[in-house]
């Protein structure tokens, strides 16, 4: 398990990036949540939640960025990369990225009702799963928190 809060610069240029792409979804009328696949300092894939507009409730911002980063590279494991995402995943992103192979996953705000890397369940280091995720929470979670927050509210 790795929690710090220390937060890189390459941290914060990703999350940045991913927070962009919430930003997207918000404008779409989806839930803000934004992706960011990345691989050797470079941009690998990204998404946004979209399960209104494509009718799927698969379509988190996780999962449509791991399905473009193995039509990218033509392979379903995507071995050595990190995931920056807004919010701490769900069980059903957390799956997916586990059996990706992800290697590392950075999030934003952290989901305490239903966050499936340490909140609800810890599914990065579950011993039933063969694949362990090094993961990171809070980069920019004031910025991430305040964007699901504001969206919330705005709904209310």
């Amino acid at each position: 398990m790795t929690y710090s809060v220390e937060q890189s610069l390459e941290d914060q240029l990703w999350m940045r990036h991913a927070l962009r792409l919430a930003q997207r979804a918000e404008n779409q009328g989806e839930v803000p949540i934004g992706a960011v696949l990345v691989k050797d300092d470079k941009l690998i894939a990204e998404g946004w939640n979209s399960p209104i507009a494509d009718n799927d409730p698969t379509a988190h911002a996780e999962i449509n960025t791991l399905r473009a980063a193995g039509k990218a590279i033509n392979n379903y494991r995507l071995i050595d990369t990190t995931l920056y995402v807004t919010l701490e995943p769900c069980v059903m992103c957390m799956g997916a990225i586990v059996h990706a192979r992800v290697k590392r996953l950075v999030f934003g705000a952290f989901d305490t009702k239903r966050g499936a890397v340490c909140n609800a369940i810890n599914l990065c280091e579950a011993d039933f799963l063969n694949h362990a995720v090094i993961w990171q929470g809070g980069v920019l979670e004031t910025e991430c928190a305040e964007l699901l927050k504001n969206f919330f509210l705005a709904k209310r």
